[in-house]
């Protein structure tokens, strides 16, 4: 199943747990000064911004689940399955975390409760998984999106739910996600995410599937490019799954929601990744933050 020990996958107080993984930030290194200067995975901008170093995307955690989903739930997960995390506590470069999934009574239509931990037991993330059609909401979709009066947005005075929206195409590239594991930066590998799978090809594991689905650049206007951003909470959910490597998908989606809390301003939007015969395959939400104290229209 997986180029990790599956054997090592334990059951402790109900929950499956995985071993404990330290995963490295790949994601240093924007190219132009600029742009490093608004990479929160850069330490010197994370520092500034009051964060202990550059911080692991809260997407790299969510492949650390992957074999536990399938443990839980059997490859039906890459077909129908959600993974749903709100993140708690940044981590950073090779900072140990461990993933836990509760047992489920059965292997479909069914959810269950998932979190991350540090080995001390800081909470990293929390949430839910699913497969098939559990009858109840996911973590994300169960969260109260208050809006904020848009009087009060800076950074995304020009984002309105509903009205603004997201398409883009896209393809999940084999050659990268070999590069990713060569790398070491996806020790949680499934061996069908580069090899055979139970589908046919390989297919992808759920980091990728969030950079398919994830906005492209521009869809929330002009200031975000002059911010620091980092995901506050993202959700994978298969409707026609699985996704497959080397292979273009159209993908759509809106704002839901646009907001603000004492340190960032933060959207929330939903996207979809459709096949050629328009069958949702693969679909998103996802919150994007944009903090603050990064902005001149805050600190200028």
């Amino acid at each position: 199943m997986s180029t990790s020990d599956a054997g090592s996958i334990t059951t402790v107080g109900g929950f499956l747990r995985g071993p404990i993984r330290a995963p490295v930030n790949l994601f240093t290194g924007g190219g132009r000064a600029g742009s490093r200067d608004l990479n929160i995975h850069e330490d010197a901008t994370a520092q500034r911004l009051g964060f202990r170093g550059g911080t692991i995307p809260g997407s790299i955690h969510m492949d650390q689940f992957a074999p536990l989903l399938v443990e839980a739930f059997g490859p039906a997960w890459f077909e129908t399955g959600s993974l749903s995390l709100n993140f708690k506590h940044a981590t950073v470069d090779r900072e140990e975390v461990l993933a836990m999934v509760a047992s489920p009574p059965r292997t479909s239509d069914v959810q269950v409760q998932v979190r991350m931990e540090k080995p001390d037991g800081t909470l990293v993330a929390i949430g839910t998984a699913s497969v098939g059609e559990p009858g109840e909401p996911a973590h994300l979709h169960a969260v109260d999106l208050r809006p904020t009066e848009p009087s009060e947005l800076r950074i995304l005075s020009d984002v309105r739910p509903g009205v603004t929206r997201l398409h883009h195409t896209a393809t999940i590239e084999s050659a990268a996600v070999a590069r990713r594991i060569e790398l070491g930066g996806l020790p949680d590998a499934l061996a069908w995410y580069t090899g055979p799978s139970p589908w046919g090809g390989p297919i992808a594991n759920p980091s990728a599937v969030v950079q398919l689905l994830r906005n492209r650049g521009g869809e929330f206007g002009p200031h975000v490019a002059q911010a620091v951003g980092l995901f506050g909470a993202i959700e994978v959910r298969h409707g026609a799954g699985p996704v497959f490597l080397d292979r273009e998908y159209a993908v759509d989606g809106e704002v839901v929601a646009v907001g603000a809390s004492p340190r960032t301003e933060f959207v929330w939007y939903d996207t979809r990744a459709l096949d050629a015969s328009g069958r949702v395959v693969a679909s998103m939400r996802m919150q994007l933050r944009w903090m603050t104290a990064s902005s001149p229209l805050y600190t200028g």
